[in-house]
């Protein structure tokens, strides 16, 4: 029975060895002879399984997706004879590849930029199972890889096939995060060689020493000022960072203008004075407090209000008087009056006699003009005629309170009567005219005046000074005596026979 059946099995493959169509290939001899290991008989389909059950590689390639096999889509799914027939002799290429043709997409390393350029022979070589190249970068690269062994072996981390120098390394990575121009600083600008090793000092004074405008004077801590954005554009900001903020014209200036050569040690004095000492128009008169009248933005612009600041307000030509011109003494170390004799006292024309009230009659638009005076407010009140002269009509010097208020002061020369009568003028005259006079001998005098007496000038009969017509008695001889025809002989009282009205008019004897 056993022989029979070995005898059965050895027909039935000498059976199958006759109807092979060809020697097989070199790698599949010894299976040569097992025809079943790669046929199942009457079971086509099965061929393929058979194949993938001994190529273990190319299967997971199929399960996973992965490899040409994986991924090509004929081949995924495809009978493993389609592409490589066999029984063609022990020299037989089996694998049939158009390199020209060949889509390397299908595999699990794709040609990129530079990778698209290069011959398969520069990757794969001759002989060995395509999918036996590696595909680390540094599998092909190590002999071009500049940083000796340095880097990981990533090289992908930085490098892209598209161009091997055009790296894309992030900085933000390490413990110096590049900011604002450092992100287009070339990588050998801060790295002496490719090895990138050891790193450079972080600190910015170690890169940029040679740049230091300031010379060293500002310390290594650049920091302080500057940010990697601009290098010009300081992030110093001098009113948070210092007790003194810059406004105005000190924004402009250089730190060199204020600073010394070690500007961070310098203790500064933020009175004005401790800079502006030398440009001090006032020689220290005005104090130290600059800031009291000046502003930032211009010296020679105060911004000192007298009306607002003080309890003085500032009108008219005062508006135009230099600070010197009133403040004689140190401005913050006298109080000024503001009575104007504090400082017109050597200009008072009036000597003193009008007081010093001067706004009385002056404004501060101008001394002279208009004076305010009401001269009817005086003991001496303006009337008539009066009104129409000058202050120096009757004034001989503006010390005004020392003129004489009696009429003959002004009207000595202007006097008719020659000193006879006294000088209450206005017992008979008024400011309106002085030949508009009115006198009451009635009311006036114990000598009425009647008759012809009436229109008798004045001068008539006051022949001379009134004090001594006033010892003269009311009797007509006093004045008619030298026209007596009767020689005295009906003595002096002449009523008893004439009338005022003429001397001719004799009135009977009662």
């Amino acid at each position: 029975m056993t022989t029979f059946m070995t005898s059965e099995k050895a027909s039935a493959q000498d059976i199958e060895t006759l109807v092979m169509p060809g020697k097989v290939i070199v790698g599949h001899a010894e299976l040569e002879n097992e025809c079943s290991s790669c046929h199942k008989m009457f079971d086509k389909q099965a061929q393929r399984e058979l194949c993938l059950d001994c190529h273990e590689d190319v299967a997971a390639d199929v399960n996973d997706s992965f490899g040409f096999h994986g991924l090509h889509t004929e081949a995924s799914i495809e009978q493993c004879s389609s592409c490589h027939t066999e029984h063609e002799g022990r020299d037989a290429i089996v694998v049939i590849l158009d390199e020209d043709s060949f889509d390397h997409a299908f595999t699990d390393f794709e040609l990129l930029g530079a990778h698209k350029d290069a011959d398969c022979g520069d990757c794969h070589d001759r002989g060995e199972k395509h999918r036996a190249v590696a595909s680390d970068c540094v599998d092909c690269h190590s002999e071009d890889e500049p940083h000796q062994d340095t880097m990981a072996t990533d090289c992908a981390t930085c490098h892209r096939p598209v161009e091997w120098l055009d790296a894309e390394f992030d900085h933000d990575t390490t413990d110096y995060p590049l900011l604002g121009q450092h992100r287009e600083a070339a990588c050998l600008d801060c790295h002496e060689d490719r090895t990138f090793l050891p790193a450079p000092a972080s600190a910015c004074f170690d890169c940029h020493a040679e740049d230091d405008a300031h010379n060293g004077r500002s310390g290594n801590d650049c920091g302080n000022c500057h940010n990697p954005g601009d290098w010009h554009d300081s992030s110093f900001d001098h009113a948070r960072d210092t007790d003194f903020e810059l406004l105005g014209r000190h924004a402009e200036l250089s730190c060199n203008d204020c600073h010394s050569e070690t500007p961070f040690e310098d203790v500064m004095d933020m009175a004005c004075v401790s800079c502006h000492l030398e440009d001090d128009d006032h020689g220290g008169h005005n104090g130290d407090q600059c800031d009291t009248c000046h502003n930032n933005d211009a010296w020679s612009e105060p911004g000192f209000d007298h009306n607002q600041d003080t309890d003085y307000e500032i009108l008219g030509a005062h508006a135009e008087v230099a600070c010197n011109d009133c403040h004689v003494e140190p401005i913050f170390e006298v109080t000024l009056t503001t009575g104007c004799e504090s400082c017109h006292i050597d200009d008072d024309v009036h000597e003193g006699t009008l007081g010093t009230l001067c706004e009385s009659c002056h404004t501060e638009v101008t001394w002279q003009d208009p004076i305010f005076f009401d001269h009817d407010l005086t003991r001496f009140p303006l009337l008539g005629a009066h009104r129409g002269n000058e202050c120096e009509d009757c004034h001989e010097t503006q010390a005004f309170a020392n003129a004489e208020s009696d009429c003959t002061s002004c009207h000595i020369d202007d006097d008719p009567h020659r000193g006879n009568f006294p000088q209450r003028c206005g017992s008979c005259h008024n400011p309106v005219g002085w030949e508009l006079w009115i006198f009451d001998h009635k009311e006036q005098t114990a000598f009425p005046l009647q008759g012809a007496h009436t229109t008798v000038a004045c001068s008539d009969c006051h022949r001379s000074s009134l004090d001594r017509m006033k010892t003269i008695d009311g009797s007509c001889g006093s004045c008619h005596r030298a026209d007596d025809v009767h020689d005295d002989e009906f003595g002096s009282d002449c009523g008893r026979c004439h009338t005022a009205e003429s001397f001719r008019e004799v009135r009977t004897l009662q």
